[in-house]
């Protein structure tokens, strides 16, 4: 702890922050850095990822699942350029991420030297931004002050992603034994004022047709708890929001459904006929609202309490009639003492819910020969229930989001990573980092398309000993865009076919064991295997082109626009 250089100070400062696990690809600008994961390396782990697409993806991942930042390392101009999916995908997920660039010296700065760029340009704060700050240490000494707000920043209000750029110069400096790392950063706890909370408790009391919304950043298993508690004594409907599945748990008697894309139009219907909203956390996006059109903005139908992290979120889009800044886990909890009113008119209304959201589970009948539904269902009943489940962008991931029935956070954290951005490629690091940090099991699913822009980070599971099991939906194509096109452009079909590699022999190929599923009954034996398995594995299952969402066809999707053209 002595005379060292900015690197390894660096690296102290991480350490002190409670840092784990940093995911990267290597850089000669910050060779220092380096150096100092060397010196710490048993205290810290640089995981060595294949591109940094992927390892900002992984990054994000850690961040959902432990509620601190997660830790991305990349180099300037390119390695820059590929981190910055995972850097949006923290912004619009409100994850906690803290990205750290090496950057050109500054004896040759503003000259366009090698890879340079200009990040604050690049990355900088707005509301319709990539993060939530971007600075520059320029002084050795000063990197635990920078570390330290970069961590509190990261997790400070809405959560999201901060960048810190790192010039190859300061970095190699050295400092001397009284620069030391500042100690480890706690999120503020704030809490909601009680005239606020008697004025939501009030209009909630006086609903005939309340609905909860759960998701968001933040949740704790005590902060979910409480939200249970609350709608138990309350006999509350909860619905969680897009991709943030695990809020409430889908197995509970008060369990309405997901909120997101391709939503049960019971549930649907039944958010319009609401008279009352509650959203805790959610920031009411394009997904959850069905383009802006479920959830009219800006002064909803319904009488609206939102609850949320960030003062400027409430507001923002929607005109909020009583607007709740509070940590979640704290707001849950204040409401989780609400004495609710002799009589709840609601009761058969919550119960009319449920029923509906079990209606759901039920398939519609598809062709060919497998059954995605039975897939999902058999993943259901034998995965442990501490399972991580990953998924990136694309038709694929609604037979998770419609079948799979996520235990809450409340039961022991968090368990669905996916992106609310639809970032495809996110599945496969997400999966793998998350059982490198927990080793917890970890079913990923993906699309064929999906799968190929990060498939190559197999390498980087095998090398830290992660085992996810990944299922590759095969359908020759991007499925998604082509259903949009059958509907736009019926019959016109350009851009959207993939001839696609042998993906057993390529899982293979990587250490993993494979099988190749074509019938239904083929899945069961090979994810029996897979449990067993050693390490990670792969499970492509072909499936028609024509099954392209759990509730129709390719074909049924081109007659009906080909009959609206006449």
């Amino acid at each position: 702890m002595g005379n060292r250089h900015g690197g390894q100070l660096l690296v102290e400062c991480l350490v002190a922050q409670g840092v784990t696990h940093a995911f990267g690809v290597p850089g000669e600008s910050y060779l220092a850095v380096l150096d100092g994961f060397h010196a710490h390396r048993e205290q810290i782990h640089f995981v060595v990822c294949r591109q940094e697409g992927g390892a900002s993806f992984m990054a994000e991942a850690q961040g959902k699942l432990t509620g601190r930042p997660g830790v991305c390392f990349v180099t300037r101009g390119p390695g820059a350029t590929n981190a910055s999916i995972g850097i949006h995908t923290a912004f619009q997920d409100s994850t906690p991420l803290v990205v750290f660039i090496g950057d050109v010296a500054e004896g040759v700065r503003d000259r366009e030297a090698f890879q340079e760029i200009d990040f604050n340009a690049m990355f900088g704060p707005s509301t319709k931004g990539l993060a939530k700050r971007v600075e520059r240490i320029d002084q050795v000494e000063r990197i635990p002050e920078y570390v330290a707000r970069a961590f509190a920043t990261a997790m400070s209000g809405r959560p999201g992603p901060v960048v810190l750029v790192l010039p190859e110069d300061m970095l190699t400096q050295h400092v001397n034994a009284n620069v030391q790392a500042l100690p480890r950063v706690q999120a503020p706890v704030y809490r909601p004022d009680e005239p606020t909370l008697k004025r939501a408790r009030d209009l909630l009391a006086g609903a005939r047709r309340p609905l909860v919304l759960a998701g968001g950043p933040g949740w704790t298993p005590e902060g979910a708890k409480a939200l249970e508690h609350f709608a138990e004594r309350w006999q509350l409907p909860v619905c969680n929001t897009f991709r943030f599945q695990d809020t409430f748990d889908c197995h509970h008697a008060n369990y309405a459904g997901d909120v997101g894309l391709a939503i049960n139009p019971k549930l649907a219907a039944r958010i319009r006929e609401a008279d009352l909203l509650l959203v805790f956390g959610s920031r009411l996006g394009e997904s959850t609202t069905s383009n802006y059109e479920l959830i009219v903005p800006p002064r909803t139908a319904q009488t609206l309490i939102h609850v949320h992290p960030s003062a400027e979120e409430i507001n923002r889009v929607y005109h909020a009639d009583v607007g709740l800044c509070a940590l979640l886990p704290a707001a849950a909890e204040a409401f989780a003492h609400f004495e609710p009113p002799a009589a709840l008119p609601w009761a058969e209304w919550t119960r009319a819910a449920h029923a509906d959201y079990l209606e759901v589970l039920q398939p519609q009948q598809l062709p060919g020969p497998v059954d995605m539904a039975a897939i999902v269902r058999t993943v259901n009943q034998l995965m442990p229930k501490d399972a991580v489940i990953t998924n990136g962008g694309g038709n694929f991931a609604s037979w998770a989001h419609r079948f799979y029935q996520y235990p809450g956070i409340a039961r022991g954290g968090k368990v669905q990573l996916a992106p609310t951005n639809g970032a495809m490629g996110y599945g496969v690091p997400a999966g793998i980092a998350a059982s490198i940090l927990t080793g917890r099991p970890v079913f990923s699913i993906t699309g064929d398309g999906d799968f190929m822009m990060n498939g190559q980070e197999l390498a980087t599971a095998m090398q830290y000993g992660g085992k996810p099991i990944i299922l590759i939906v095969n359908n020759g194509m991007y499925g998604t865009i082509r259903m949009h096109q059958e509907r736009e452009y019926p019959d016109h079909v350009a851009g959207t076919l993939l001839h696609n590699p042998d993906f057993v022999a390529l899982a293979k190929a990587y250490g993993f064991e494979a099988a190749r599923v074509e019938a239904t009954a083929d899945f069961e034996p090979a994810f029996k295997a897979a449990l067993a398995a050693p390490v990670g594995t792969v499970i492509e299952v072909v499936l028609s082109p024509e099954v392209i969402t759990t509730r129709g066809t390719l074909s049924a999707i081109r007659d009906a626009a080909l009959a609206k053209q006449g």
